[in-house]
């Protein structure tokens, strides 16, 4: 695959610029950079959603491309999981129109030449999905990947998020495709489905191209790593795993650093001879002249120096003091329909000014809960009681507060607040300058992520629900935006696999599903949990 003089803008932003890349037929390549630099636009060029203001990627023809987006989309959410496994291989379309062509063989003679090759083509297709081994690769698969049989016969549209996106990946791996895309793709995977992940990707005979902040995932993997420099619009590829890729990059900051700062230099000296000779005549004009020819070019090549995460301390209060008991659970039951119960007699109470985690495996009721305590779901027996000062504010995995065709500081602005005072905010929350004027839509799943958390925080609730909020940040921002929630005067509900995170933001209790156990916050309790597969 090669990227040649890659160029693409979406309204005022510049994505790519001249950029290019080249890799190998069975490289695994880890991409890195900063939210928004570009990398899962880079996958959707490659798809074809997404076209090139100017440039091209080279694929070797006929490839067939495997994509596993962050969000995990599924259409027929009305077909059983057994079902949407089986379809990841066409092989009954591809037999009927065998039996087809095979008819239109027997019945024509015209076109006899054209129906053989047609047959021939969809018999090495057949061939290519293994159709007779198939049915066994796939429930090899489903045990290898510790795929509950229990869900097999239950609809797409009653599976947690966890739970989707484990049965997505599943569905990718038995297509069977020959160039792979994965975009965070240990989001959600236990301990056990992720080790088989990563030694079925190690001995994967193809292109594997991994968006990840999972460094210890990167580094198990990826022989290259490829660089989306957000600040310079452009991409390098290096040689090595990610942590490879760290000890280069840095020299290559360091070395880059000295060429800006001699750069720098230069440019100040020829500024000076144009300024000091502008109004001369003779050959001291004719130098400044020459001058300010050299230093025209000296601008227009002018090395960008990479931008760091500026952290800005944010100090934003809840509207109100909180009662001092938030939220009280009392032997609640909640089942899906047609499904069994996924929480059973479950209570506890919520002080105020906690940070309280939830824990659990996939499918255990996590999101469920926050979604009957917002109130989204009902449960059929007990109750939720809130407190008279209670004020609910809610970030959900979907990011689904947002407004896709309004711009970042549209979609956040507030009579409470000056355009100067929100801009600050967003400041907080790393979008700069312009990043205010971009619509939604263009943003990349992090930058998402970030202006949600920056919405809820506006709202001033007391009570805070956060239900995976780091899945699509990087390491760095994840560390600044933990910073602003550990600060935070509420009370704070939250779902994290993350063990950074929940470090940052300093967990005092953890409720444990489905058992309902509450025990104090422990980082080997919670070490333990994620060895035993109960972290999702």
């Amino acid at each position: 695959m090669k990227g040649t003089n890659l160029n693409l803008s979406f309204n005022l932003e510049r994505i790519y610029e001249n950029a290019n890349f080249q890799i190998n037929d069975d490289d695994k390549v880890g991409i890195v950079g900063v939210n928004g630099a570009g990398k899962t636009t880079l996958f959707k060029v490659i798809l074809k959603e997404i076209e090139l203001d100017s440039g091209k990627i080279s694929i070797s023809s006929n490839k067939r491309i495997g994509y596993l987006p962050q969000e995990v989309i599924m259409k027929d959410k009305e077909i059983i999981v057994f079902d949407y496994l089986l379809s990841a291989r066409p092989i009954k379309q591809l037999e009927k129109e065998l039996e087809s062509l095979y008819e239109q063989a027997a019945l024509n003679n015209s076109n006899q030449s054209k129906i053989l090759k047609k047959i021939a083509k969809v018999q090495n297709s057949l061939e290519y999905y293994d159709y007779y081994n198939a049915e066994n690769i796939l429930l090899e698969l489903i045990s290898n990947m510790d795929i509950d049989s229990s869900l097999l016969d239950i609809k797409l549209n009653n599976l947690s998020g966890g739970q989707k996106s484990k049965i997505a990946f599943a569905h990718l791996l038995y297509s069977n495709p020959e160039i792979l895309l994965l975009d965070e793709p240990t989001n959600h995977l236990d301990q056990t489905t992720r080790d088989y992940i990563t030694n079925y990707l190690k001995g994967y005979k193809g292109t594997i191209l991994i968006i990840s902040h999972d460094i210890e995932f990167l580094n198990a993997i990826t022989n290259k790593i490829m660089f989306i420099d957000k600040a310079n619009k452009n991409i390098t590829v290096y040689n090595g795993n990610y942590n490879d890729f760290v000890q280069k990059h840095e020299r290559h900051k360091e070395f880059k650093e000295r060429l800006i700062k001699k750069q720098e230099d230069e440019i100040k000296k020829l500024r000076d001879i144009v300024l000091l000779y502008s109004n001369s005549s003779g050959k001291r004009k004719r130098m400044a002249q020459s001058r300010e020819k050299l230093l025209s070019k000296k601008l227009e090549s002018k090395i960008v120096s990479d931008k760091g995460l500026k952290g800005v301390k944010l100090n934003i209060k809840p509207l109100r003091e909180g009662s001092k008991i938030p939220l009280k659970i009392n032997n609640i039951k909640f089942n899906y329909d047609d499904s069994k119960t996924i929480i059973n007699d479950l209570s506890f109470i919520v002080n105020s000014k906690e940070k309280f985690l939830i824990v659990g495996e996939n499918g255990v009721g996590k999101t469920t809960l926050l979604k009957l305590i917002i109130g989204e779901l009902k449960p059929k027996e007990g109750n939720i009681w809130f407190g008279d000062k209670t004020d609910l504010a809610y970030y959900a995995q979907e990011q689904e507060l947002l407004e896709q065709d309004k711009t970042v500081l549209e979609n956040v602005n507030s009579e409470k607040y000056s355009e100067k005072e929100l801009r600050t905010i967003l400041g907080s929350f790393l979008f700069y300058g312009d990043d205010a004027f971009k619509k939604v839509k263009i943003l990349s799943p992090g930058e998402r992520a970030r202006l949600s958390l920056c919405k809820i925080m506006l709202q001033k609730a007391n009570l805070l629900l956060l239900d995976e909020a780091t899945n699509h940040l990087d390491p760095d921002t994840q560390k600044i935006i933990g910073e602003h929630f550990k600060n935070y005067e509420g009370t704070i509900i939250m779902v994290s696999h993350n063990m950074s995170f929940v470090e940052t933001i300093g967990i005092d209790r953890m409720l444990i599903l489905p058992s309902g156990k509450i025990t104090n916050y422990s980082k080997e309790v919670l070490e333990y949990y994620n060895k035993m597969n109960i972290i999702s």
